[in-house]
């Protein structure tokens, strides 16, 4: 768990609103838009008094899949440092009657829960900023008819389209349309959430889902693990290059058949890779991601992505090396036609398409972590793993500090103690005293 520099300041006047990202993709963001969401808190949801934010990363919220614990979480850190309002932001899916759950609000407790991937894949910050402004809003004024009234008599909102606003999550653009968010008022149910922002449509929503995982799976910080399948995939097809036999394939082939080619060589790479590197998750009914299906779906479509920018790098290599060193003369006399720009793309394409497949199968990737750090399921396994271990280092301090007191503790009959013995010893000769005092009495009594 990192914290930054303001929580240490002096409390501030106003109000504080505490926000508590996952790490990595959320955190970034979140520290994006800091600024810009500090002046859209002033002036879209209230400026009575000012907004400061405070932000600590806490490695729970990138783990728990439940957002009943995550909202627990959320309230101890809000008690602790004493925020009006707490937001947590997490790069996990959360669902809702088997529909993705993009955000959940909670007016009594001050709490809100964000998660990210449900959002889609772009414009990223402007969704997150529009969707935190949203919640702190629903926090601030309630999630109820009266609250969203209270709000838009607030802000002067009078006409019906500005009151529609006031519900939404975030704006609406071209993926608002396909995949909507419907709100659900919990109030009046026995819930501790009073909203809810849930896909409309299932199918859609789960797209949207899906492209959120992905763009958080950064699929193309994978692109440099490339080095060595690239070099040992370029050397195999430039090498073909030369003959005449490949010329001939690549004059004589149909649209169709690079296309087929590409893809079948696109997804060799891609099962390569998830096979060699162990990246599928097992999908069994116990021991096992609740998300399995998912995140393989999101693996592979990141995976997918990252061979795509690959295969489209090493076809320009391949168009150059064609264009510079085969002649065009002897190409058009092998051939029998004139050769132009068109005849060399097809040469590098076919080039590609059977150099990506042999280069793959002959060489390892340049950086096994890279390409397993853009899964879920190794991220998350990797953040359980260091949140116990968090967790154990808590335990044993507080196991030290429990051996320190009882060291201070002094045992009264403690046997290894001379002073302890001393005591016993001078206790035994007053208790010897006592009895013969007590004897003498008694014989006084019977004369």
């Amino acid at each position: 768990m990192t914290s930054d520099s303001s929580s240490s300041h002096a409390e501030p006047t106003g109000w504080t609103l505490g926000l508590l990202p996952a790490p990595e993709l959320p955190a970034r963001i979140v520290e994006k838009v800091r600024d810009r969401l500090a002046r859209r808190l002033s002036s879209q949801v209230a400026s009575d008094k000012g907004w400061h934010i405070e932000i600590i990363t806490n490695p729970m919220v990138g783990t728990d899949e439940d957002a009943d614990d995550i909202m627990n979480e959320a309230e101890h850190f809000k008690q602790e440092h004493d925020w009006t309002y707490v937001v947590c932001i997490t790069d996990l899916p959360l669902f809702q009657d088997g529909k993705p759950l993009a955000a959940s609000a909670s007016h009594s407790r001050g709490i809100g829960i964000l998660s990210q991937p449900a959002l889609g894949a772009s414009p990223m910050e402007k969704r997150v900023e529009e969707a935190i402004t949203q919640l702190v809003s629903e926090l601030h004024f309630g999630s109820t008819k009266e609250g969203r009234d209270a709000f838009c008599n607030y802000h002067g909102k009078t006409r019906r389209w500005q009151r529609g606003a006031a519900q939404r999550l975030v704006k609406r653009r071209l993926s608002e349309w396909v995949a909507p968010f419907a709100r659900r008022d919990m109030s009046e149910k026995d819930t501790h959430l009073d909203v809810r922002f849930i896909a409309r449509f299932r199918l859609t929503g789960y797209i949207k889902l899906i492209g959120g995982m992905v763009r958080a799976n950064r699929p193309w910080t994978i692109f440099p693990a490339f080095r060595r399948v690239g070099a040992a995939a370029f050397a195999t097809g430039a090498y073909g290059m030369i003959f005449p036999s490949m010329w001939r394939l690549a004059d004589s082939y149909e649209p169709w058949r690079f296309l087929t080619l590409m893809l079948l060589s696109m997804i060799a790479m891609v099962l390569w890779i998830i096979i060699d590197h162990g990246l599928w998750e097992p999908i069994r009914p116990r021991d096992a991601f609740s998300n399995a299906k998912l995140y393989n779906i999101a693996t592979f479509s990141t995976l997918a992505i990252g061979v795509l920018f690959y295969y489209l790098f090493l076809m320009l290599l391949f168009f150059i090396t064609a264009y510079l060193f085969v002649p065009s003369v002897v190409m058009g006399k092998t051939l029998g036609h004139e050769i132009g720009l068109l005849e060399f793309g097809a040469l590098g394409w076919l080039a590609t398409s059977l150099a990506t497949v042999g280069g793959a199968l002959g060489s390892g990737l340049e950086s096994d972590e890279t390409v397993r750090s853009a899964t879920y399921g190794y991220r998350q396994q990797l953040r359980q793993k260091r949140l116990q271990e968090q967790r154990d280092d808590d335990n044993d301090d507080s196991n030290d500090d429990n051996q320190s007191n009882n060291g201070d503790y002094e045992d009264p009959d403690d046997p290894d103690d001379p002073e302890k013995e001393d005591d016993r010893q001078n206790g035994s000769k007053r208790n010897d005293s006592r009895q013969n005092e007590h004897a003498d009495d008694s014989e006084r009594r019977s004369e």
